[in-house]
């Protein structure tokens, strides 16, 4: 058995990820599902995601309808109360340093499966009619913030609650943000096929419900909402960057 949330996962807030983890571990139990006494903090995400007995795992939009879709159950979305979202959905924060852009500027990437990091990105520039120049993959949003920061790159999406807790825990400066991406379903949560994805979304309300306001503040939980795999799937695959 295995359970991740390795999405919004930060050293500050890992004790409250943890305290939902066992709130939807003893929920799970209750319900004679068995589940996995802590979370798995480490390892390839896709083999995490792909493992016949993951239990529980966040994912991204992106590889969730390019790669995973058929490979995974559905289970639920969590709602993290963003700012021109829809429950369920979020965005990207478009920065940059203050100033003109450069004719094709440089772009820095968390990963070309990102829906926040590239997809939303490649949309965006495409809508302004930019040009981009040379992408680096970074590897993380933290870090495609950094590069923009330190004038490595010109810009870069970042996801909307990635950005909120970079500048709740990371100092990240308020003043790169320059635009906003329209909405796109959020990250979804997701189970091997076979398990009860029905049962598990029920868990995770319970568990959500358990959480003291505390844990529930640090992890800007709202809610949990069901979106259907065809609206995740309608979203277009960005060309590769």
């Amino acid at each position: 058995m295995i359970a991740a949330l390795p999405m919004y996962d930060r050293p500050e807030i890992r004790w409250a990820n943890e305290t939902f983890w066992a709130h939807i571990r003893d929920a799970l139990r209750d319900m004679q599902i068995a589940a996995p006494d802590a979370l798995t903090g480490d390892g390839d995400p896709w083999a995490i995601w792909q493992d016949p007995g993951l239990v529980l795992a966040q994912t991204c939009g992106l590889p969730f309808r390019a790669r995973l879709h058929d490979k995974v159950a559905l289970v639920a979305t969590p709602d993290y109360g963003l700012p021109g979202c829809p429950p369920g959905y979020y965005n990207s924060v478009i920065i940059a340093r203050p100033g003109p852009l450069p004719h094709r500027p440089r772009l820095a990437i968390n990963d070309p499966l990102s829906q926040s990091g590239w997809a939303a990105l490649a949309t965006w520039i495409a809508a302004q009619d930019i040009a981009p120049g040379p992408v680096t993959v970074t590897g993380a949003h933290a870090a495609s913030a950094r590069a923009v920061a330190d004038g490595l790159a010109d810009l870069a999406a970042i996801d909307a609650q990635t950005w909120r807790l970079l500048l709740r825990h990371a100092n990240a400066d308020p003043a790169l943000a320059i635009a906003r991406t329209p909405p796109t379903p959020g990250l979804p949560l997701i189970t091997a096929i076979g398990h009860a994805p029905g049962d598990i979304a029920k868990a995770v309300a319970q568990g959500l419900a358990a959480l003291d306001p505390k844990a529930r503040a640090a992890l800007d939980l709202q809610g949990i909402v069901q979106i259907d795999k065809a609206t995740y799937l309608a979203q277009p695959l960005p060309p590769v960057p």
